[in-house]
């Protein structure tokens, strides 16, 4: 298995590097390891009590985000080193002031990790929701690290849970303790032998709850709403924006829209105001005459998304029709009803806001157009429902401050 492994991670490298002639994420993701270790060992040199946290992308991240910044909060004295694997999370937040280091992580090769747990020595590790890397795991537990890993969820159909999943399962005994979102997850690894596990829930909610308090103010969209009624699409995909948009093409009502796309580079920022046949402008360079009179805001650059959804009645998130909805969170903190395509299943958070009345999910376009007829018609059930949401994310806080008690340095 350990062969298997091993030719997997090689060929998921080589694959990479020949897309990066033609595909501009995987150049960075190339060019980012380039002299790597030179880089990393300049960086560290002179510094004691390393903590590493690991982080797969930028989701990841913001749900780490708390624990990185509590723990430099209670530990000043300690050293944050930061990684991680797509660029969609490295080449975002590099220059995080949370952390003392940022960095690529490098393929995970058996060499790779003894050169790089050689070079940063770290007090212990921090692995977040879902980075399961063999030989950074045996090298740490060979090397008696402290190593965590928090805010994951574990699902009866995954490896380590089935009769074949041994290899997989030895990764998990790399862990000091595994902090888990959920009783089910709790239940799955007592019934292969870990009792080193703790419920201590999603720290996403203590995350978007200080996003929610430190949010930004937005002249140019506070203009826009105008306290009318806002639908916000956040994180959208092309499915997705076809469904709103032909929405708001063929109805009547009052609604504002505000667009934020998952992608939002000039050819798809294009292709979606080629759809809209109402007036509308793009976020960057609208104009305050522009704003006030355009009934659809596209938001064409990235890091307002978190802050639009204070202007909103409801929220639309994206990725339901894909590998799975985004984050739902940032708008149920703001107290919006939450509306999201069929692929929700892997989500805790998705389930218990449909269980409680705060979010709906759709499979096709009527049933879509039926939930934001109901929500613009009903503002006593829309406000009920956006009440709910928020009651839930201020409920489920505080999985940072459980974790951190654990922990030691």
């Amino acid at each position: 298995m350990v062969l298997f492994y091993n030719l997997s991670i090689r060929m998921y490298v080589l694959l990479v590097r020949i897309a990066a002639f033609f595909n501009p994420k995987a150049k960075q993701w190339v060019v980012g390891r380039k002299n790597l270790f030179a880089k990393l060992e300049k960086a560290v040199q002179d510094a004691n009590n390393i903590v590493w946290f690991h982080s797969a992308s930028l989701g990841e991240f913001e749900q780490g985000r708390p624990v990185i910044e509590s723990f430099k909060q209670k530990y000043p004295d300690g050293k944050i080193l930061l990684t991680f694997f797509s660029p969609s999370g490295y080449e975002v937040r590099k220059n995080y002031e949370g952390a003392d280091f940022i960095f690529y992580l490098p393929p995970d090769f058996a060499i790779n990790a003894k050169r790089f747990l050689d070079i940063v020595n770290p007090k212990m590790a921090f692995f977040i929701k879902y980075e399961f890397w063999h030989h950074y795991l045996k090298e740490l537990k060979k090397r008696n690290v402290p190593t965590y890993i928090f805010s994951t969820i574990f699902r009866p159909d995954q490896l380590f849970f089935k009769g074949y999943g041994s290899f997989h399962r030895r990764m998990l005994t790399a862990f000091t303790h595994l902090f888990v979102q959920n009783q089910e997850s709790v239940d799955l690894l007592n019934g292969i032998g870990f009792s080193n596990v703790t419920l201590t829930g999603d720290t996403r909610f203590d995350r978007v709850y200080a996003i929610a308090t430190g949010s930004k103010t937005l002249p140019k969209v506070e203009g826009f709403a105008q306290g009318r009624e806002v639908l916000i699409a956040g994180s959208t995909w092309p499915k997705d924006e076809d469904n709103i948009i032909r929405y708001l093409n063929e109805t009547k009502n009052s609604y504002k829209y505000i667009i934020a796309a998952h992608e939002v580079d000039e050819d798809h920022i294009n292709n979606i105001t080629s759809k809209i046949q109402k007036s509308w402008v793009r976020y960057t360079n609208a104009t305050k005459q522009e704003i006030d009179v355009a009934e659809v805001l596209v938001i064409d650059c990235i890091g307002v998304l978190s802050s639009l959804y204070r202007y909103g009645t409801v929220s639309y998130i994206g990725g339901g029709f894909g590998r799975g909805i985004h984050n739902t969170l940032e708008a149920a903190t703001f107290g919006l009803p939450v509306i999201f395509g069929p692929n929700y299943h892997k989500f805790q958070e998705a389930k218990d806001l449909i269980e409680i009345g705060a979010s709906k999910s759709y499979e096709n376009y009527s049933e879509l157009k039926n939930l934001l007829d109901f929500f613009y018609t009903n503002a006593d059930k829309r406000n009920a429902a956006g009440q709910k949401s928020k009651a839930y994310v201020d409920k489920m806080r505080g999985a940072c401050d459980k974790i951190l008690s654990e922990i030691k340095i």
